[in-house]
């Protein structure tokens, strides 16, 4: 088993970012995305990593870039760490497997979230009212019930540690503007579509997930992961059973560990059993076999 990689440390590279799960670098005009086995639940990282989280998470974002480049354009230049500059060159060992390089794009200042089942925060939302952040649902939802057609559900961006707040689609509006919004909103949903079709097909519901686009090029592209089990809520299809929470294939099983503890969802993280950490990472590797499997 290769070693897991908690941080990287390229001193001849400009870190302009270190995320939840990627360090970002500054190479030339481009960027380079490194995604480490560092693992998050409730906007806490954990000081145990998930070994091959990082190589699983760049392994499914490039399989969806390329399928869904006809619906929009992404930012990937290459993954193929023979062709980065030449600065790169100290670091190969490292980034093989694990990295892009990519186009560097505007972020949105929203996340773009589609959701085709009612779970997580807007199941909690929807027990206390039916209208949510301007949408009405329908009466008589069940947890995990699948809507009639997916949903956009725009969130602010919140720096590390804190939480993203769902907004309208009109306070989206206000923020980048009606025909962008709606633009986006086409974009999103047409992707999620194509995607959770593909993939109820290899045995996997894909309850719902997180796009992050940007501009470039006075362009919109795809940019960042795409649907990972880190951005997304992905069920196994032959468990599936309305009426309560799911099993799944994402980083739910942690959390649903962590819900168990004494612990008030603040750092310092809880010391993961080794038992977690291999179920963790069987669970992310059984979801990009089942995907990427012909």
């Amino acid at each position: 088993m290769t070693t897991p990689l908690t941080r990287s440390d390229f001193s001849d590279l400009k870190l302009i970012h270190r995320g939840k799960v990627r360090d970002l670098y500054e190479v030339d005009d481009k960027l380079l995305i490194v995604a480490t086995d560092r693992i998050s639940a409730f906007d806490v990282v954990m000081d145990d990593p998930i070994p091959g989280k990082g190589a699983i998470l760049t392994q499914l974002s490039l399989f969806w870039f390329d399928f869904l480049r006809d619906i929009v354009p992404n930012h990937l230049i290459t993954a193929d760490v023979e062709k980065y500059p030449s600065a790169c060159a100290p670091y190969l060992d490292q980034l093989k497997g694990r990295s892009m390089l990519v186009k560097k794009a505007k972020p949105l200042p929203v996340e773009c979230i589609v959701r085709g089942y009612i779970s997580g925060s807007f199941w909690k939302a929807y027990q206390k009212n039916d209208i949510i952040f301007g949408i009405r649902l329908p009466s008589g939802l069940r947890e995990s019930d699948k809507f009639d057609k997916p949903l956009f559900t725009p969130s602010t961006k919140a720096e590390q540690g804190d939480h993203d707040e769902n907004i309208s689609l009109e306070q989206m509006e206000e923020i980048i503007g009606v025909e962008d919004t709606a633009k986006i909103a086409d974009i999103c949903i047409r992707l999620y579509r194509k995607a959770a079709d593909f993939a109820r097909n290899k045995g996997i519901i894909i309850a719902d997930t997180k796009f992050e686009l940007g501009w470039f090029d006075g362009e919109l592209i795809l940019i960042d992961e795409v649907l990972t089990p880190d951005s997304s809520r992905f069920w196994p299809l032959d468990q599936y059973r309305p009426g309560g929470g799911q099993p799944s294939f994402d980083k739910q099983f942690l959390r649903d560990y962590l819900l168990t503890l004494d612990w008030d969802k603040q750092p310092p993280a809880p010391k993961l059993p080794a038992d977690i950490v291999d179920k963790t990472e069987s669970r992310y590797r059984e979801a990009v076999e089942k995907i990427i499997s012909r």
